[in-house]
């Protein structure tokens, strides 16, 4: 083989290997290893997540990602911060409170998700009609590092109540739906896609009702304008017959998927697009998945949209 000849072969591998570099492995993301943070492992983000970690494997063909169960929107928020996690769910409001805060890894949205909805729930025997009437009632306001811990006492704040006008206890859903079965609680605040599998278990046990809020949630919307209100239909659970088995007015909350600054933008890229591609699974894993679709999944404000999420929404001309 000649000099020249020798010469141009190895610069052909050069750049092969070059091109193979740029483009992430030639599509290759068999090296990628995720950790997602995923919320009670009865709730609808750790279902998402199973699923979705299910769906990555097949496209864009990484690694199962290690699914774990955590406390919630705050808890994924400092794994993802601190970079124990590389892929986590989180409520809007509460993604807005850890952007402000200064320290650890800058957060990427790849998509806007489901919508949350807060659940207030009650002992179906018990006279409460409001929020007010929680008042001097053992009421779980979710797990320490949670979402829910966080929307729940902002309501009561909002409501000029406080934690201290209710026997508080801070309880993920696992130990709440047990603390209810066990008559150890009288109210519980939830906040999650509808319907969540914990509280639908509970409810062919334990008879339970949800609370209108509607007289408490234009002052929480006017101080925190990430907040919105819906409907929570009657069907949503097997609620007991009576007025209170009629849908209510509650508040809900946007769900974010989220990354941090050091998701490649290929990887990015990938996983939302394999992201659409599952999405029959994941309706399969949870009803709430219906309501994902690629023309409002960018609207992921105040959280910017990681590089990555750019080029496939704009690969896809939304």
């Amino acid at each position: 083989m000649s000099g020249t000849l020798r010469r141009l072969r190895a610069a052909g591998a050069v750049l092969a290997l070059a091109a193979l570099a740029v483009s992430g492995c030639g599509d290759n993301f068999s090296r990628v290893e995720l950790t997602m943070a995923a919320g009670s492992d009865t709730g609808v983000y750790y279902k998402l997540s199973s699923a979705l970690a299910d769906g990555w494997t097949r496209d864009p063909g990484i690694p199962r990602p290690r699914v774990v169960a955590t406390a919630g929107s705050v808890d994924n928020l400092e794994r993802l911060r601190t970079g124990t996690a590389q892929v986590g769910f989180s409520a809007a409001d509460a993604a807005e409170d850890a952007q402000g805060n200064s320290g650890g890894r800058r957060l990427y949205a790849l998509a806007r998700m489901h919508d949350d909805y807060l659940q207030v729930a009650v002992r179906a025997d018990l006279d409460v009609k409001n929020l007010a009437g929680l008042k001097g009632l053992r009421v779980s306001l979710g797990a320490p590092d949670s979402g829910v811990k966080l929307i729940a006492e902002r309501l009561l704040r909002s409501a000029d109540m406080s934690p201290d006008d209710l026997q508080v206890r801070y309880l993920d859903l696992n130990a709440t739906t047990d603390a209810m079965r066990n008559d150890d609680l009288d109210a519980f605040f939830w906040s999650g896609g509808v319907p969540t599998a914990g509280v639908t278990t509970l409810a062919t046990t334990v008879k339970i009702r949800m609370l209108d809020l509607s007289d408490v949630l234009g002052n929480l919307r006017r101080l925190y304008p990430v907040y919105g209100s819906a409907t929570l239909p009657a069907s949503a659970y097997e609620l007991p017959g009576g007025p209170m088995a009629k849908p209510v007015t509650t508040l809900v909350v946007r769900n974010f998927l989220l990354v941090d600054e050091s998701m490649r933008d290929d990887v990015a890229e990938a996983l939302l697009r394999g992201l659409f591609r599952a999405q029959p699974n994941l309706v399969a894993a949870s009803p709430v998945a219906r309501s994902i679709e690629i023309r409002s999944a960018i609207e992921t404000t105040p959280l910017p949209l990681h590089p990555g999420a750019k080029n496939y929404y704009r690969d896809v001309k939304v």
